[in-house]
């Protein structure tokens, strides 16, 4: 015997569903009446466009070329990985849930139907998951972009109903598919935004509204240094802005420091790394402008834009940082000790970084990295050392300056630059350098296996290497001699940093 309430309320959800479908058909049926000027012969093409995440994907390459910034080419990373996270559940579960028809097209002007009609079932739609999920990823990292990208995803979804190929709820029902992919590949993979604030052990710095008595220093190699140096003249023109080559930096850095009241520096880590060692001799703040190819340490900083320091300069704000050391130096035993912001390494990364630069003039930096890694890797035999005492052979050797934590399958930023800790990461020698590096790279911080480790030591001992031995520090590569020992300065440099609201 059927309960009184489920028999009650079966027609009140039959007649809720026709009312639904009633409205869904009364919408699709006035849009396809009714004449947009100038969308008829724009809003097909834009559709076509979309098949397949074309549209999509020459957008977030329009996005990291045009941007220019770490924030851009992540904007663009999270909206094409949101758009596949979408686009995989649409197919594997929302078309095969639902399996509606699609609209008949006979109140559709001819003009604006598709050539080719869709053969998938209705609902929910595709186009719309994909333009709403990478519309959102977008946003998640860069509100600016976001703000660009919206109504092209929006006229992409307008677009499915207006070419007769959607109902509206149809879109409706994808596009909060699309949202909620974005939001949950954040939950699994954070936007910057999410990461807590670095380790910020207070710095005393002199306030320097406009740049007066800051000295910039310049490597018109690197990156886009030379376009940032104008920022930095715009953004702070009571500062001393010189550009100079390679070559040059080293005595113009020191220049600098004896005329200033803080060390500034425009270019890439390894830029920063020789005006890091400068500033903390001479026991002056550091002034950081990232305009190079990589700028790891800017960005763990939390500095993106040239706005950014400069609101730090003028109001004062700094912190204090630990300086990573290796002995010998990359000058030898007479030589003064050498120094890594970022991370130092021995192993196949040395001669990855070497093989990069010999192709970024042609290629570009990121299509060089990957040639370089599949160079490497085919090719590198396990380095021979002493780690700690005991003799083994070692893929790969990386000592970072503070923990590394992930973001994502891969090290990524860290959280803390005053830890007093190195971050030791070894892949053991063996078969298969390629898949034990990735292993490292997804096992992330703090795991022991056959294949790789990752501790936290204070200081770490190397001996027993052959001679000329490359090794790798902040992008930069030199060579060493038998032994190796690495360690850290605690809050050593004082670096100007804007501070969390």
């Amino acid at each position: 015997m059927s309960s009184p309430n489920r028999s009650s309320a079966s027609p009140a959800v039959g007649r809720m569903r026709n009312w639904l479908q009633g409205r869904d058909l009364a919408v699709f049926q006035s849009v396809a009446g009714r004449h947009w000027p100038g969308a008829d012969p724009l809003l097909p093409q834009l559709s076509r466009s979309a098949n397949h995440g074309l549209l999509w994907a020459g957008t977030a390459v329009g996005i990291a070329a045009l941007g220019s910034s770490a924030r851009s080419r992540r904007a663009a990373l999270r909206g094409i990985a949101s758009l596949a996270v979408a686009s995989a559940a649409i197919n594997t579960v929302g078309k095969g849930a639902v399996r509606r028809q699609r609209p008949i097209l006979d109140h559709v002007p001819v003009m604006r139907q598709l050539k080719r009609q869709p053969v998938t079932t209705s609902f929910p739609s595709g186009h719309a998951a994909s333009a709403a999920a990478f519309a959102t990823g977008v946003a998640l990292e860069s509100k600016g972009w976001g703000a660009v990208v919206a109504p092209v995803a929006v006229a992409v979804a307008a677009s499915r109903v207006y070419t007769g190929v959607h109902y509206p709820s149809d879109v409706l029902a994808g596009a909060a598919l699309g949202v909620g992919a974005a939001f949950a590949l954040r939950g699994v993979v954070p936007t910057r935004g999410q990461l807590p604030a670095p380790g910020r052990p207070p710095g005393e710095a002199p306030a320097l509204p406009g740049g007066k008595g800051l000295v910039v220093v310049v490597n018109q190699a690197s990156g886009t240094a030379t376009a940032t140096a104008s920022m930095v003249r715009e953004a702070l023109p009571q500062a001393e802005v010189v550009e100079c080559a390679p070559g040059d930096l080293s005595t113009a850095m020191e220049k600098a420091a004896g005329r200033g009241e803080a060390l500034g520096v425009c270019g890439g880590d390894g830029t920063v790394n020789l005006a890091a060692s400068v500033a903390a001799t001479h026991g002056m703040p550091l002034a950081v402008f990232p305009g190079g190819t990589l700028n790891h340490f800017a960005y763990d900083l939390g500095i993106e834009t040239v706005q950014e320091a400069a609101a730090a300069l003028t109001a004062g704000d700094a912190i204090k940082v630990d300086l990573g050391r290796f002995r010998p130096g990359p000058k030898g035993p007479e030589g003064a000790d050498g120094y890594f912001l970022n991370a130092f390494s021995l192993g196949a990364y040395p001669e990855l970084v070497r093989t990069r630069e010999h192709w970024s003039p042609r290629i570009g930096g990121w299509p060089a990295g990957v040639l370089a890694a599949l160079h490497v890797l085919r090719g590198q035999r396990p380095l021979e050392a002493e780690l700690q005492g005991r003799r083994r052979p070692l893929w790969l050797l990386f000592v970072g300056n503070g923990l590394f934590q992930r973001v994502g399958p891969a090290p990524g930023r860290r959280h803390n630059l005053a830890d007093g800790l190195l971050d030791v990461r070894v892949v053991h020698g063996g078969r298969g350098p390629a898949l034990r590096m990735l292993a490292a790279a997804v096992a992330g911080p703090l795991t022991r296996s056959p294949a790789h480790a990752a501790v936290r030591r204070r200081r770490v001992r190397i001996a027993g290497l052959a001679p000329g031995t490359p090794y790798a520090y902040d992008g930069e590569v030199a060579h060493s001699g038998t032994e190796l020992l690495i360690d850290k300065l605690p809050e050593a440099l004082t670096v100007y940093c804007p501070m969390p609201v």
